[in-house]
């Protein structure tokens, strides 16, 4: 029997019920990159799978849960959204849920992607049942007048084994929630249909009812990663302060891709890694793509109105910690993919064009590399094609592009790695992996310096004439920094960031941004121009200045990633791009050092202009570099 397996030690009368749950699986159902068009054995639900099964035969009571996050995240989810891969059978990923006997499930914020039609015509073929306490179809006075999409908690009457193998009835209360920030995430597909409200304020207005109607134990299916200890309003990462609710029980946290319990946690108020428990609550968060199977063990006594939690733990299991054998749970998911990977691989495989030069974002975070100007290129050009004899023809267009896959939480695979030669439709997806649109927004000088402000929030600040510094902020993501090609700009890290990592204005004076030019030209405050971003960022995603839904005033609903496809069709292929964009302020004497891909190789399109070598090895399998200012 494995590690993971045991059982607790129980007194009589106890029983032990074992808690599996999945999160963030984003389409990753087959150990395999679509994208390198190559095997990842590390990820995939036919390996969770795997840990499901070897975890169900070390424990006689077992529940299987999902906390969100499924149908986007590999190109397999956009071609099912896009029509189906396989027309007139259930979604894979539906399949798959079902193949493995899951009990109950939630919604992510990333559900929402494709549009409300598309989720719940896929959901439509769950074998299980789905809650979410606050997304609603109409709001009311108060959370419990709400109509809620889909059930705002589920009750689950079991029949689990004591600890001398007696039956005996159980209740089990499951409540799902997610970030009420879909609104502004997914604005064009939910705005008139849908709204949300305050995690955690819509769930304590339920326990009391799930209580009422016997919940024994309630279960929080958290698509929500790990906080603040205390609540406020709207928060997007609310595990924490969701788990210190009187009457939870134990919690699945997620969205942020992380693992708990782990050592990154360590020194927070109200988290024991070593128990596994928030705010005293048996808790886990088991990563992201089923890197992790999640387990929270609950010791159940009987007490006067059914059971209590006498104790509990949580933990999560990596699927390296599987034997190397494929169990029947594994093949079932196989088996419920085979036919949508066979033709997945088929389309992402279709030839596109030719790059001339190889496309990595490597060096994203710290060069305005190639990878990011094709991405804005394509989106200029196809907004320029559409604007030209309007109204709006003579205002200079700009476009914007972030690097979405550049390490971090991702890990040392988690970059875009598009070789010189052919190009097929796998690279393109490489290049733009979100279902975003196309959006045109107005905005002023002024707004674009503040715009820009707000992306150089991903450095932190550097001591001139020191060497050395530690260069990103490891908690700001990298898909909100923002390159604006057809400006010419500096960055002096010599300055404080005006915002932080969630886009608030934490030292108004702040500037980092110089000598902000367009065509050669000082950019004024009152200046106008056109900004090409996605809809993400234009419905007002991570708080950028000027990037508000107000600002639209154009948009076809052309996703991003056919509108790149379509410009390298329309060129055919792909040549270096070595219009000046942005760079860092020269700080004599100054040196700062960051992490990237272990494979990345200095390329003199990415690294013109700027001075950079190995530093040697870096920490978690990533490589270091050095860059003298």
């Amino acid at each position: 029997m494995t590690r993971y397996a045991r059982p607790p030690l129980l007194q009589a009368g106890q029983l032990h019920l074992r808690v599996l749950a999945t999160t963030d699986l984003h389409m990753h159902l087959l150990p395999w990159d679509y994208y390198a068009d190559l095997p990842r054995p590390g990820v995939g639900l036919a390996r969770t799978a795997d840990l499901i099964a070897f975890a169900r035969a070390g424990a006689p009571n077992t529940l299987l849960l999902d906390n969100g996050d499924i149908l986007q995240g590999t190109p397999m989810g956009d071609l099912m959204a896009q029509g189906g891969l396989v027309p007139g059978t259930p979604h894979p990923m539906i399949l798959a849920l079902n193949s493995l006997g899951y009990d109950a499930a939630t919604l992510g914020n990333h559900e929402f992607n494709y549009g409300l039609d598309f989720l719940m015509g896929t959901l439509d073929a769950a074998a299980f049942p789905l809650t979410s306490v606050n997304v609603a179809l109409k709001a009311g006075s108060s959370p419990r007048a709400d109509r809620t999409l889909l059930a705002p908690y589920l009750l689950l009457d079991r029949v689990m084994a004591d600890v001398a193998g007696a039956p005996q009835p159980l209740r089990i209360g499951i409540v799902g929630m997610l970030p009420p920030q879909i609104m502004v995430w997914d604005r064009d597909h939910l705005q008139g249909r849908v709204t949300t409200r305050d995690m955690v304020e819509a769930t304590a207005a339920f326990l009391p009812e799930m209580r009422e109607a016997g919940a024994d134990i309630i279960i929080a299916l958290c698509h929500s990663g790990i906080g603040a200890a205390g609540a406020s309003l709207g928060m997007e990462n609310a595990a924490l302060a969701l788990a210190a609710l009187p009457g939870i029980d134990a919690v699945v946290a997620g969205h942020s891709h992380l693992v708990f319990p782990s050592t990154a946690y360590a020194a927070r108020d109200g988290v024991d890694v070593d128990r596994g428990t928030l705010a005293g609550k048996p808790a886990t968060m088991p990563g992201a793509f089923g890197s992790h199977l999640g387990l929270i063990d609950l010791v159940l006594e009987p007490d006067a109105r059914g059971w209590r939690v006498a104790q509990g733990s949580g933990r999560t299991v990596p699927v390296s910690a599987t034997p190397g054998r494929a169990s029947a749970a594994g093949r079932a998911v196989a088996q419920a993919a085979r036919r949508a990977h066979v033709e997945t691989l088929r389309q992402v495989r279709r030839p596109v064009g030719h790059s001339a030069m190889p496309l990595t974002t490597h060096f994203a975070m710290v060069a305005p590399v190639q990878a990011a100007r094709v991405i804005a290129a394509a989106k200029r050009w196809h907004v320029a094609e559409r604007l030209r004899g309007t109204a709006l023809a003579d205002v200079p267009i700009l476009s914007t592009a972030a690097p979405f896959k550049a390490g971090g939480r991702g890990g040392t695979g988690h970059y875009t790695e598009v070789p010189q030669g052919p190009l097929a439709l796998r690279h393109v997806a490489d290049l733009y992996p979100f279902p975003n649109t196309i959006c045109a927004l107005q905005v002023s000088g002024a707004d674009l310096a503040g715009w820009l402000e707000r992306s150089a929030g991903a450095f932190l600040q550097v001591a001139p004439g020191r060497a050395d510094q530690p260069l990103l902020d490891p908690e700001f993501p990298t898909s909100s920094f923002d390159t604006i090609f057809g400006l010419t700009y500096s960055i002096d890290l010599s300055q404080p960031a005006r915002f932080d990592v969630h886009g608030a204005v934490q030292v108004p004076a702040a500037q980092r941004i110089g000598d902000l030019r367009h065509a050669g030209r000082p950019v004024a405050p009152g200046d106008r121009f056109i900004v090409v971003t996605n809809s993400y960022r234009a419905g007002g995603g991570s708080r950028f200045p000027g990037a508000s839904p107000d600002r639209i005033v154009w948009t076809d609903g052309q996703r991003t990633a056919d509108v790149l496809r379509d410009y390298i069709l329309a060129r055919g292929g792909l040549r270096p791009d070595t219009t000046a964009a942005w760079r860092f302020h020269p700080l004599p004497g100054t040196s700062v050092l960051f992490d990237t891909a272990p494979r990345a190789r200095l390329l003199p399109d990415d690294s013109a202009g700027i001075d950079i070598e190995p530093a040697g090895p870096g920490p978690d399998g990533f490589a270091r570099f050095r860059l003298r200012l």
